[in-house]
């Protein structure tokens, strides 16, 4: 997918433009393509971009460790404030503190927007954090431990070690 130039976008009758989305994205790795669509709306001084798509991943479960797959389904809207970047000088080594209208994204006004950059965060925010199989999924089964073979006197492997059995008796008695 192509970046949108948003003043492009801005002189479009009705502003809004539909991207219909077919396509694997190399970076997100995916059984099947990423298929539904996404519509950019330009509201003068923010674009809205809004999504409806799926497709299958393979996720390794947290519990087993079995891969299984996962049909994921993405249904978001976001806003992104179109605004001219700041020229005041970053403060260095001064530690600010980030107000509300710090925590939205922004683009500037005569810029592009790459719906696959957007489209790749969108999907990578809505894998699930806790990732299991099923819900009755148990984990790793223990293996069965081997009884412990019988201790070998140590006299029998070598004569030399009674000196250092002898120490360890001694030591264990004192």
């Amino acid at each position: 997918m192509e970046p949108l130039y948003i003043p492009q976008l801005a002189n479009r009758p009705d502003r809004t433009l539909e991207i219909v989305v077919d396509r694997l994205i190399p970076e997100f790795a995916t059984l099947t393509p990423i298929r539904g669509k996404i519509i950019v709306k330009h509201g003068g001084t923010f674009l809205e971009v809004s999504a409806q798509t799926e497709t299958i991943v393979t996720l390794t479960c947290d519990r087993c460790l079995q891969q299984y797959n996962h049909r994921l389904m993405l249904d978001t809207q976001e806003i992104i404030w179109l605004e001219a970047e700041s020229t005041e000088p970053e403060r260095r080594g001064v530690e600010v503190k980030n107000e509300l209208e710090d925590l939205v994204d922004s683009l500037p006004p005569d810029g592009h927007f790459p719906p696959d950059v957007w489209l790749y965060e969108q999907l990578s925010l809505s894998l699930p954090l806790r990732q299991l199989c099923n819900l009755d999924c148990v984990g790793i089964e223990p293996l069965e431990i081997a009884p412990a073979p019988e201790p070998v006197e140590v006299a029998q492997l070598d004569s030399r070690w009674g000196i250092l059995e002898n120490l360890k008796q001694k030591l264990e008695n004192n």
